[in-house]
């Protein structure tokens, strides 16, 4: 599965990203492109550690179960999936920038590597090995980028 941790995966990223325009139209969801930059950047910062939610009652109760499905490389997240409390962006952001410190994480977040990794629980899913982070944090970002057609 494409992660985080190949500089071809973050070229990737980062070409469709330029693509994504401040007026691009949604297909799904509420967040405008802007919006969504900073949302994704906040998830950078979970697997960074920089942000530590407690874990979610429902997590505890179906993670480990829905963790399988959800990293199987054919499986894309699901449109209007739940978002980790905290990580919604409702306020007006600035396009520009926000794409800027987007970019600016993701090269953080791979010259760290491995050992960048929090080892913090994710909220819903539990632990996750740094591999996992890396898988999850492209198929977040990738989903994102599908929500506006790049």
């Amino acid at each position: 599965m494409k992660n985080l941790f190949q500089p071809a995966t973050v070229q990737e990223v980062k070409n469709r990203l330029a693509h994504l325009r401040a007026d691009s139209p949604r297909l799904w969801g509420k967040m405008t492109p802007a919006q969504t930059m900073a949302h994704c950047a906040m998830g950078m910062e979970l697997a960074l550690g920089e942000r530590r939610p407690p874990r979610m009652m429902i997590g505890r109760i179906i993670g480990r179960v829905i963790k399988p499905m959800a990293f199987k490389e054919s499986e894309p997240m699901r449109r209007n999936s739940p978002t980790v409390p905290g990580l919604a962006v409702t306020d007006d952001r600035d396009f520009d920038r926000e794409r800027d410190a987007l970019c600016a994480i993701i090269d953080r977040f791979s010259a760290a590597g491995p050992a960048g990794c929090t080892d913090h629980p994710h909220s819903f899913f539990g632990r996750l090995t740094p591999d996992e982070w890396s898988m999850w944090m492209y198929k977040h970002i990738d989903h994102h980028l599908q929500q506006f057609g790049v």
